[in-house]
């Protein structure tokens, strides 16, 4: 029996008239009932567009892997990467002009600006989750639209507050406050103890991101409710935007213009001695040659974002999930490659190769070793089982990925915090554009 025929009839929108040559490949498995194939169209060949590896080892076992499904079934894969701020961008235009990469590593939302472009991946994510104890909740949010899976969630770049115990404890903190007044008492020590802190209100597609949504989100304030409406003109929106104005005064200077990669930087270098990261920071000073960084990474510490006057987590991480474009001529080697690099054997060596970089979006992968080979490994395990998702507490769609992608939370957060304009001024001008955005997407 086709074991596609059970889980319903494909459906691949822009990539419909490729539907009929999908064939699956059915064998018994002792994870679940069936193994699912796909079978690659005669000479294919995938191009494959990722984003810049920050742990160079993930990236090396991608490559390694990628060359091992080559070898597998004769499907040759190209991999090409792009800075972060990029990513989005080229794959808009590849969308748009129906040519590029067969398999886009986007971020967060990013593939519910083009749904309707890209390639159904129901029976792929619905086999993938019965095998493997199924997908978290935030998964099937950022990877569905209307029950059909437009893209396959690979993993989440959790962060962390990352900092320097002894300086922490010459501030006053033997242990890291998980509240908000805590939080900037702490930040104020270590300023006047010339070690400050340093947080990106930059277009950092990660970091700025997962700082400011946190900020807005611990503190009640919301871009858009549940109904769709945009709502962060508010009183609780003010709130976190002065406090956000007493905590930038204790940053080091310079944080409104950093990207991803200059809070690592700045830590690495000596520069501050706290910031919110993923495993990266800890990587990189543990692997240097240098005995200063290698300091550095003994005094190191990873502690859960503080907890705002909400009373629960509000954290926003990294998200990664691959999409397969339309127009792409193969899109069964596409899916057999993701499928390939999903399986266990694969996916938990890359995690590996990560050093805990990448928490998984699978729930059996939650007892993957990696997660007990460093005690500082484990803030980052749960990643994706705590976070919310980006457009809370409103939908997933266009226009929340455009929202993301024009930064309109950072912004407002960046000026406000920096004195450029008061904290009523910059909810006022991120209403402004957010509903210009949402009426959009209404129409």
């Amino acid at each position: 029996m086709n074991p596609l025929t059970r889980r319903g009839a494909l459906k691949l929108g822009a990539g419909a008239a490729t539907a009929a040559a999908l064939m699956g490949r059915a064998t018994q498995s002792a994870d679940a009932g069936v193994d699912l194939r796909f079978a690659p169209e005669p000479g294919a060949a995938l191009r494959v567009l990722r984003w810049d590896a920050f742990v160079p080892g993930e990236e090396t076992a991608w490559a390694e892997m990628s060359r091992e499904f080559s070898e597998q079934t004769g499907v040759a894969v190209s991999l090409e990467s792009a800075p972060w701020p990029s990513m989005q961008g080229r794959a808009s235009e590849a969308v748009r002009a129906g040519s590029g990469p067969d398999v886009i590593f986007g971020f967060y939302d990013d593939p519910h600006l083009y749904p309707d472009q890209l390639v159904d991946l129901t029976i792929l994510a619905t086999y993938l989750g019965e095998k493997y104890g199924g997908w978290y909740p935030v998964c099937e949010r950022y990877g569905t639209i209307k029950g059909r899976w437009i893209a396959l969630p690979l993993a989440t770049a959790g962060t962390s507050m990352v900092y320097r115990r002894s300086h922490a404890a010459a501030a006053g903190f033997e242990e890291f406050p998980q509240d908000m007044d805590g939080f900037l008492r702490l930040c104020q020590g270590l300023a006047t103890n010339g070690t400050p802190p340093g947080f990106s209100l930059g277009h950092a597609v990660g970091d700025a991101n997962t700082f400011a949504h946190w900020l807005l989100w611990a503190f009640g304030g919301k871009l858009v409710d549940v109904g769709q409406n945009v709502v962060i003109d508010s009183s609780q929106t003010r709130e976190a935007l002065a406090y956000a104005r007493e905590l930038y005064q204790t940053f080091v200077p310079g944080t409104t213009a950093w990207l991803d990669a200059d809070n690592n930087d700045a830590f690495l270098s000596g520069a501050i001695s706290l910031t919110q990261n993923g495993l990266s920071i800890y990587d990189a000073a543990r692997s240097a040659t240098d005995p200063a960084a290698q300091g550095i990474a003994e005094d190191i510490a990873h502690a859960y974002m503080p907890v705002g006057p909400v009373g629960t987590p509000t954290e926003l991480y990294i998200f990664f999930q691959a999409m397969v474009p339309g127009y792409s001529q193969s899109p069964n080697a596409a899916m057999e490659y993701l499928r390939f690099m999903w399986e266990r054997e694969q996916y938990e060596r890359w995690q590996q190769a990560a050093n805990g970089y990448h928490s998984q979006t699978l729930r059996a992968y939650e007892d993957n070793s990696i997660w007990r080979a460093d005690p500082q490994y484990a803030v980052y395990k749960d990643a994706t089982a705590r976070m919310l998702w980006n457009g809370f507490a409103g939908e997933l769609g266009p226009a929340s990925a455009q929202a993301m992608a024009e930064f309109i939370v950072v912004d407002m957060f960046a000026q406000a915090a920096s004195g450029e304009s008061s904290a009523s001024e910059a909810a006022a001008r991120a209403a402004e554009r957010a509903e210009a955005i949402y009426r959009q997407h209404r129409l």
